[in-house]
C-alpha cells in the first residue's frame, strides 16, 4: 500500500478490534456455565487488570515515540538501548505487581465488593492472571518497537496469535478440565507468554546486526534513563486522569439508577468502538511524526498532520451519521430490553456528535507521542478534566441530569483536542 498513513493505520485498527473480541468470547463461555458467579468473577477480575494495564499504557506510547525518532535518524545503537530500557522498566513494574499482589488483590475486591463468593473467585482469577504481568508489560515495549519502526503488520500478527491461543486455551481448560473462571485466567497467562516469546524472537531474528551494538552501561545511562522516565511520567499522569474521568462517568451513571447505568454503559460501547478505529490513525501519527522528527523534517510534519487530520475527520463522519440515524437499531446488537432502548433515545444525540468532537484529541495524542511532547499531553488533560469536565458536570448535572453528564464528557473530549491544537505551534511545528 503506497499511502503510508493507511499502510500503518489499517493493521492497527484490525489489531485494536481483536482485543474486545476475546473478552466477548470469555464472557460468552462463562455466561453458559451453571451459575452467573463465574461470569461476574471474570468481570471483576477483568476490571482490575484493565485499570492496572491501562495505567501502564505509557510503556507502549513512550517506547513508540523514542523508537520512531531513533528510526528516523537511523541510529541503530540508540534503537536497541531504548528497547532494552523499556524492557527493564516493564520487568521492574511487573516485579512490583507480583510482590504486592496480595494487598492489590484484597484492596481491589474490597473496592469492587460483589459479595463473598464472587470476591473469592475474582481473587483466584487475579492471583493466576497476575503472573502474566511480565509478558503483558513487555509486550507494550515490543509493540512500541514495531510501530516505531513503521511496522504495524507484525503487531497485528502477534495480537491475532495471542487472541487465538487465548480462546483455544480457554476452551480447553473450561471444557476439558472443568476449570471455569480459573481456566480463563490460565488461558490468558499462557497466551501472553506465547505472544511475548514470538515478539522477542522476531525482534532478535530481524535485527541481528543491531544487537551487536548493545552495551549494558548505555541501557542504564543516567541521562537517558531520566529522559525516559520524565516522558513516561507525564504520559502516566495523563492516562491516570483519563481513567479517573471515565471512572467518574461510570460512577455518576450508577448513582442515577440501574436504567441510566445500563443506557450509558451501552452508549459508551459505541464511543469505544469508534476509538478502535481512530486510534489506528493516532498510532500511525506516532510512528510517522517520530520518524520525521528523527529525520529533522519539519515541513514533512506539517503535511503529515494535515493529511492525517483529514483522514480522522473522514473516519468520524460515518460513525456520527450511523449513531444519529441508526442509534436505536444498533442498540439491539447489545440488548433486547426495550425499556433500555427507549430510555436511551434522548441521549443518542450526545453519542452522535462525539466522533466529530473527539477525533482531534486522539489524532493530536498520536502527534504529541511521536514528538515526545508528553508535558503538553499532561497539561491538556489536567485542564480538560479538572477545569472543564468536573466543573461542567457539577454545574449542569443538578439541572439537566444525565444530559449534563454527557455534555460535560463531550466538552472534555473536545477541549483536549482544542488545547493540543493551540499548543502545537510551541511543541510540534
Amino acid at each position: 500500500m503506497k499511502n503510508p498513513i493507511l499502510r500503518l493505520a489499517i493493521p492497527n485498527i484490525l489489531s485494536n478490534i481483536t482485543v474486545p473480541l476475546v473478552g466477548i468470547v470469555d464472557l460468552a463461555l462463562m455466561g453458559h456455565m451453571d451459575s452467573e458467579i463465574h461470569l461476574n468473577a471474570i468481570a471483576i477480575g477483568g476490571t482490575i487488570f484493565s485499570f492496572i494495564y491501562m495505567s501502564f499504557g505509557f510503556l507502549r506510547m513512550g517506547t513508540t515515540g523514542f523508537i520512531a525518532q531513533a528510526h528516523g535518524s537511523k541510529d541503530g545503537e540508540k534503537l536497541v538501548h531504548i528497547f532494552s530500557r523499556a524492557l527493564l522498566v516493564a520487568f521492574s513494574i511487573a516485579t512490583v505487581l507480583l510482590v504486592l499482589q496480595l494487598p492489590i488483590g484484597m484492596l481491589s475486591v474490597y473496592l469492587l465488593n460483589a459479595g463473598d463468593e464472587i470476591n473469592s473467585l475474582a481473587l483466584e482469577y487475579f492471583h493466576i492472571r497476575i503472573f502474566a504481568a511480565p509478558a503483558t508489560l513487555a509486550l507494550y515495549a515490543i509493540m512500541g518497537w514495531f510501530i516505531g519502526r513503521q511496522d504495524t503488520k507484525t503487531p497485528l500478527f502477534i495480537a491475532l496469535l495471542i487472541n487465538i491461543n487465548n480462546v483455544a486455551f480457554n476452551v480447553l481448560f473450561i471444557y476439558a478440565f472443568d476449570m471455569k473462571s480459573s481456566g480463563v485466567a490460565w488461558g490468558t497467562v499462557i497466551a501472553q507468554y506465547i505472544g511475548f516469546t514470538v515478539g522477542m524472537f522476531l525482534i532478535f531474528k530481524r535485527n541481528k546486526e543491531l544487537w551487536k551494538k548493545w552495551i549494558w552501561v548505555k541501557v542504564i545511562e543516567g541521562k537517558e534513563l531520566k529522559k525516559f522516565f520524565l516522558v513516561n511520567r507525564d504520559i502516566f499522569i495523563r492516562t491516570l486522569l483519563l481513567i479517573i474521568t471515565i471512572t467518574f462517568f461510570t460512577a455518576s451513571s450508577a448513582r442515577m439508577g440501574k436504567e441510566i447505568l445500563a443506557v450509558n454503559t451501552i452508549l459508551f460501547q459505541f464511543f469505544l468502538f469508534f476509538t478502535y478505529f481512530i486510534d489506528g490513525f493516532a498510532n500511525a501519527a506516532e510512528a510517522l511524526v517520530g520518524k520525521h522528527i528523527g529525520e529533522n523534517n519539519r515541513y514533512g510534519i506539517k503535511i503529515l498532520i494535515t493529511k492525517i487530520f483529514t483522514w480522522g475527520f473522514i473516519i468520524s463522519l460515518p460513525f456520527a451519521f450511523s449513531y444519529f440515524i441508526f442509534g436505536k437499531q444498533l442498540m439491539l446488537i447489545l440488548t433486547n430490553l426495550q425499556n433500555i432502548i427507549d430510555a436511551a433515545g434522548p441521549y443518542i444525540i450526545w453519542i452522535g456528535i462525539m466522533p466529530i468532537l473527539s477525533f482531534a484529541a486522539f489524532i493530536w495524542d498520536g502527534v504529541y507521542v511521536g514528538a515526545m511532547a508528553a508535558k503538553a499531553m499532561r497539561n491538556s488533560m489536567l485542564i480538560s478534566s479538572l477545569l472543564v469536565f468536573f466543573p461542567l458536570y457539577f454545574i449542569l448535572h443538578p439541572i439537566l441530569g444525565n444530559h449534563g453528564l454527557w455534555i460535560a464528557f463531550n466538552a472534555f473530549l473536545f477541549s483536549r483536542g482544542l488545547i493540543l491544537h493551540l499548543l502545537a505551534k510551541r511543541y510540534i511545528y
